[in-house]
């Protein structure tokens, strides 16, 4: 099953995470509850007694940030701007440390982590999807979403508002993932259809299952935005990529969706040469070919 939503800004703007915009712009995450405000005098003027003295003028500069960054999301929605997402949802099950996706003739060779505790489990996102001989029927998610690629680049001939606009996509492509995501638990896929959770807890992951994007902590081979290029046909996303592997518009996320309740977030860490080795053999590379594309720590 393919599904792929067009938003809206209106649609999309719930499901901004604002700790993670402030985040982008040095600020502390702790001025996003700023969105949770009524844009009155009063209202505004109560939120900024709510920080110490020596906290005020960063609280400051993040509400001036704020309505700046209201205005463009005005504009942009009087533009009927939008971000869409792809999200395939497709029969899986893993294979040791791949996951098997049989209908579309296609593998996901994936990393253990090499950073636990004593005691833990040394985890694999593999791992949350069920072997083909527990007889489960079994899916797994993949997605990309992006921006319309003039968005990034408004206001070129003012720093400021150019770096307003990046770190505003950016947001409003994950938002599209967010809703996205939201909608395969609820509806496409339906393996949560009773969730009640709020946006703040969604943006707080609070949901059954993980949503790990190339790149991050527990999938840190941005070669495999090859592989789900071809699987998702980013071009028709206007996705293009890098040879790298780094999505263009940069306002673009990919990754996959897992529904086991278990399923966590960790970090692959260090991995050592015979891990790299034998991921570059199930990836069909050589192990040199590959380790640019492996961002791990101390890798």
């Amino acid at each position: 099953m393919t599904y792929t939503p067009c938003f809206t800004i209106p649609e999309l703007k719930p499901f901004i995470s604002w700790s993670y915009f402030f985040h982008a712009w040095s600020l502390g995450t702790s001025f996003a509850s700023i969105a949770q405000v009524h844009d009155c005098p009063a209202c505004l003027a109560g939120w900024m007694q709510n920080f110490p003295e020596d906290q005020k003028t960063q609280a400051q500069t993040a509400l001036n940030l704020w309505h700046d960054a209201q205005e463009q999301l005005r504009r942009w929605s009087e533009e009927g701007r939008s971000a869409s997402c792809r999200v395939m949802i497709e029969r899986a099950w893993s294979e040791e440390e791949d996951i098997v996706l049989p209908d579309l003739g296609a593998r996901l060779p994936l990393l253990r982590s090499q950073h636990y505790a004593p005691g833990e489990p040394a985890l694999c996102l593999a791992d949350f999807v069920a072997p083909r001989q527990s007889g489960i029927n079994d899916h797994i998610g993949l997605f990309a979403s992006t921006t319309e690629p003039d968005m990034e680049q408004s206001h070129d001939d003012d720093p400021y508002r150019h770096l307003l606009a990046q770190t505003l996509a950016d947001r409003l492509a994950e938002a599209a993932a967010e809703l996205a995501h939201m909608m395969v638990r609820r509806q496409w896929w339906g393996y949560a259809a009773d969730e009640q959770l709020t946006i703040p807890q969604m943006l707080a992951a609070h949901y059954q299952g993980i949503r790990p994007a190339v790149g991050y902590p527990s999938l840190p081979d941005q070669s495999l935005n090859f592989l789900l290029s071809t699987l998702l046909d980013f071009p028709s996303l206007g996705i293009r990529l890098t040879e790298s592997g780094a999505m263009m518009p940069h306002a673009s996320t990919s990754g996959i969706m897992l529904a086991h309740p278990c399923a966590r977030y960790f970090s692959v860490g260090t991995i050592g040469e015979d891990q790299l080795r034998d991921y570059a053999r199930r990836r069909g590379m050589e192990p040199d070919a590959l380790r640019p594309f492996i961002h791990t720590e101390g890798f």
